[in-house]
């Protein structure tokens, strides 16, 4: 199982970032896409690159809305030749990108047609104009301009050579983006938890969903996001995830109802954290909607703790076919030299027993 980690999308911090998280062991490096809270995740992506040789890279994650699929392509292929093949498209609904643009994540058919037409660049085929949901309020038809001759469909010409395709995985945690993303990604990255029995729900609903389409339940990747912090004082490492956990579980409660097998205290939480959740303190630990999480709660849908428990934890994921998970420690809010002490207990402690 790969271990990530994740970074905000910084042009000239990332290459330094990457080489560090490198030469640590870690399998790979996403960098978020916020376009009013960091910078350009594709610059960043391709600074990495020029600093590594082995490091994974990707989105973590991108939208739907902010981008056409055309650019989004286009962008990380272009990771993907930098790279020479380390590049992966991390994918979902939007979040705080959307967020401070006045708008709530991307609607559901919405979603799917993007996914399909990205997967149709990506592959350097072409997608027809007819497709491209450009309103013509905004730019009218080619046909106006009364052309000699012009493209008939819309492709990524440089891609239709060949060349390592870049793999798409999409964030899910509600039932229906699994099923969209059982049928259109190549990994399947669950913002579930940590919690087994929840990830056992979500896969097997793709599997499922696989099976109904007359395609091999088996022909897709799972993986998890998940918040870590491997600190032997478990109180400081429960404090250390408190911020992004706020995050990663409001996914669970989007809408105001908690989807999947959960408890009726886990419930009551996640509903208190949709109905505090305070955008403008995104990610921070010394927010509002971290208050709301209890010390359970943070134990089941976290790992957190000493290097035993937390290496423990992670073997029992990859017991459930979890090939990936990408590891969010603390972010904003809580004490730097506690983030640091967690973040190098892991790398020393915790990742040798995972890096092949």
């Amino acid at each position: 199982m790969e271990l990530w980690t994740t970074g905000v999308a910084s042009p000239r911090g990332s290459a330094r970032t990457a080489k560090q998280l490198e030469d640590a062991g870690w399998a790979g490096f996403q960098v978020v896409d916020s376009q009013n809270l960091s910078g350009d995740p594709y610059v960043a992506l391709a600074m990495a690159a020029t600093a590594t040789s082995r490091l994974g890279l990707a989105t973590g994650v991108t939208n739907s809305v902010t981008r056409h699929a055309s650019v989004t392509a286009c962008s990380i292929a272009s990771v993907q030749r930098i790279s020479n093949g380390r590049a992966y498209l991390g994918i979902g609904r939007g979040d705080s990108a959307l967020a401070h643009l006045g708008r709530a994540p991307a609607r559901l058919a919405s979603f799917e047609r993007y996914l399909r037409q990205l997967r149709v660049y990506l592959r350097g085929e072409a997608v027809p104009f007819d497709e491209i949901d450009i309103p013509t309020s905004i730019a009218p038809p080619m046909s106006e301009l009364e052309l000699a001759d012009a493209p008939p469909a819309s492709q990524i010409g440089w891609l239709a050579g060949g060349g390592p395709i870049v793999p798409v995985e999409v964030a899910a945690s509600g039932p229906r983006v699994i099923a969209i993303a059982a049928l259109h990604a190549d990994r399947i990255m669950f913002a579930l938890g940590a919690d087994a029995e929840r990830l056992q729900w979500g896969i097997a609903l793709a599997k499922e969903t696989r099976t109904k389409a007359g395609l091999d339940p088996n022909g897709i990747a799972f993986g998890a996001y998940v918040n870590a912090a491997c600190h032997d004082d478990i109180g400081i490492a429960r404090g250390l995830v408190r911020g992004g956990l706020t995050t990663f579980a409001r996914f669970n409660v989007m809408h105001g109802t908690a989807a999947g097998p959960v408890s009726d205290s886990d419930r009551e939480v996640l509903r208190d954290l949709h109905d505090s959740y305070d955008m403008r303190a995104h990610t921070r630990g010394d927010s509002r909607q971290a208050g709301v999480l209890t010390e359970p709660f943070i134990d089941r849908f976290a790992i957190v703790g000493p290097p035993s428990h937390v290496t423990e934890r992670l073997r029992g994921l990859a017991a459930l076919g979890l090939d990936k998970i990408v590891m969010t420690g603390a972010m904003r809010g809580v004490s730097e030299s506690d983030a640091a002490v967690a973040k190098q207990t892991m790398e020393t402690r915790v990742l040798p027993s995972f890096v092949s």
